[in-house]
């Protein structure tokens, strides 16, 4: 099959995927609406009863979705004259409109020719090229997801989809983002290309949603009264993870990496092509202490990945891609992690490009239930990007000046140190800026039990070059700081808005939320006033603790990772000194 082809069957997937997922939706949402009012498209008898039943039908369908007017239309085009009541079948009806348009769009992709000229569009458009297979990919997967749908474990599966079709949709959004500062016009033709697929992915997520809430509504009286939404972990205060800390550590590596010779390869790279294609157990990959000077990529297929260290400051993987070199954030990254169930132990990623490079990512991840232990993350501008799915860091220390956590993943940093680093002389400095570009969307960054403090070199700075907690990168940029020591390096404000071209963004639809801190710097009194800043009390904050938030932590304990689910009250830090 040629490659022409190939990305032809993988375009018109994204099209079937997400038309079929809201078929059975669909049809699951309206076999409930239809029970309740006591009306069965059976019992219809006339043409325009059946043609009224499937517009009511098509509008159901649509209620929840953003971009209801185009969602309508579609279906509605798909129906004609058809008289069928059947929901499964009117959106079946509507594949080969909707598939054609976004085909004949994705087509378009390749004729972008004036982008040859702008070597920073060129870039672009081969990431997109990556992106869009990314996105694919999640969609495939909620096509499957939705195959294995019972009530039994409906919460899971309702879990799984809202993550897997957020996914899809930060890739493609992050397409968009990678032609933001291109001079040619490739970025708004791009926009066009895409505005189908993306408008089609959200209302996929919108419709996922609203069934996820009908089942959580109905099920006091109507699913065997178990709380579906009840986790199935137990709430004790124990750290469990603790006793199993071993569990992959005590593991013989598959292979070992030494830069001196006495392992089995002396790069990365050369042990990674050695793991199997959709590996099902751990595969361990020992590095040894050193200064690995190569740019690593553990591909999507590269499943169930361990790399493990002798510490964040001997085994260190480095590189220098910036931005100011011509090259697009995510292509700086000098570590990207695709490959599911990854898991990184006494690790160090670095970006030493300096702050005068500004954007240039150390490590980014896409891997789904990812975990990473006592690493080290170093650089300044966009240090890790969490780019997407569901992520845990415990133990670790992030360094960075602009946004040196960013990303729409489901990312929770638990007892982790964030080092404000020395930033060039008119800079501030933001320790996070969340991507969630839509209300469903289940992602945010939580910050529970941590350190926000100054590096040596910034703290004599620290009140001229400015510091902050966050600001919204996207519309509705979410992050949650919870139980964390907060030092006077952040300014009382706490936030600041995302400096746009039509100017300030986000102080409205953002949802930034702080829960017992402790520190100068948690002083909540001089906060900006804006509608984003939300008050949590302990029933909410307890919503963003590892359990509720991931709905489950069986990936993170199978790693023997420590672990606490919970948010109890006494969840404190006894030691307030910088922690060097």
């Amino acid at each position: 099959m040629s490659e022409r082809n190939v990305d032809r069957r993988k375009r018109i997937i994204i099209g079937v995927s997400t038309l079929f997922l809201a078929a059975v939706v669909g049809a699951v949402v309206f076999g409930i609406n239809l029970n309740e009012s006591g009306s069965n498209g059976n019992n219809v008898n006339n043409k325009k009863e059946h043609v009224a039943a499937s517009v009511k039908a098509v509008q159901s369908l649509c209620n929840p979705t953003i971009y209801k007017e185009e969602c309508e239309e579609n279906l509605m085009a798909g129906v004609g004259d058809s008289t069928t009541t059947s929901p499964f079948d009117l959106i079946k009806l509507a594949f080969n409109i909707t598939m054609e348009k976004i085909t004949d769009k994705f087509e378009e992709m390749d004729i972008l020719h004036d982008i040859e000229k702008e070597p920073r569009a060129k870039m672009a458009l081969e990431t997109c090229k990556q992106l869009m297979n990314l996105s694919v990919s999640e969609l495939e997967r909620s096509f499957i997801g939705m195959s294995e749908f019972n009530l039994m474990n409906v919460d899971k599966i309702f879990m799984n989809l809202k993550v897997w079709l957020s996914g899809a949709l930060t890739y493609q959004d992050t397409c968009l983002d990678e032609f933001e500062n291109t001079t040619s016009d490739a970025g708004k033709k791009m926009q066009d290309l895409l505005t189908t697929g993306m408008h089609m992915t959200s209302n996929a997520l919108s419709i996922i949603t609203a069934l996820s809430d009908t089942f959580t509504n109905l099920n006091a009286t109507k699913l065997s009264g178990r709380d579906l939404l009840q986790d199935s972990e137990s709430h004790s205060s124990v750290d469990h993870g603790v006793l199993n800390e071993t569990l992959i550590l005590n593991r013989k590596p598959n292979v070992t990496v030494a830069k001196d010779g006495s392992g089995d390869f002396k790069t990365i790279n050369e042990a990674l092509n050695k793991v199997p294609k959709k590996n099902k157990t751990p595969f361990v990959i020992y590095i040894k202490e050193g200064i690995y000077e190569e740019y690593v990529e553990v591909k999507k297929n590269m499943t169930h990945v361990v790399f493990i260290g002798d510490g964040g400051k001997k085994t260190r993987i480095t590189g220098n891609k910036n931005y100011i070199d011509g090259i697009t954030t995510y292509k700086t990254a000098t570590v990207a992690i695709q490959g599911d169930n990854f898991v990184g132990m006494n690790m160090g990623f670095e970006n030493s490009a300096g702050a005068e490079k500004h954007q240039a990512v150390a490590l980014r991840v896409q891997a789904d239930k990812s975990v990473f232990f006592n690493c080290s993350m170093d650089g300044y501008q966009d240090t890790l990007y969490v780019h997407t799915l569901r992520q845990y860091y415990r133990d670790c220390t992030i360094s960075g000046t602009i946004d040196f956590v960013f990303g729409n993943a489901l990312a929770v940093f638990q007892n982790c140190t964030f080092v404000v680093r020395k930033p060039m002389k008119n800079q501030q400095c933001i320790v996070t800026a969340q991507g969630r570009k839509e209300k469903e969307e289940p992602s945010a960054i939580v910050i529970q039990g941590g350190y926000i403090v100054a590096d040596p070199e910034f703290y004599p700075v620290r009140f001229v070059n400015k510091a902050y907690l966050a600001r919204p990168w996207k519309t509705y940029s979410r992050t949650i700081f919870m139980d964390t020591y907060i030092d006077d390096l952040i300014q009382g404000e706490g936030y600041l808005p995302w400096q746009a071209l039509e100017g300030p963004t986000g102080m409205d639809t953002c949802f930034y939320a702080e829960y017992h801190n402790t520190g100068p710097g948690s002083d909540k009194s001089k906060r900006v006033n804006w509608n984003g800043i939300l008050n949590l009390n302990s029933k909410a904050a307890r919503l963003f603790s590892p359990s509720k938030f991931f709905h489950g932590l069986d990936w993170v304990r199978a790693t023997g990772v420590p672990c606490f689910h919970g948010v109890p009250p006494h969840y404190r830090h006894k030691n307030t000194t910088l922690p060097w």
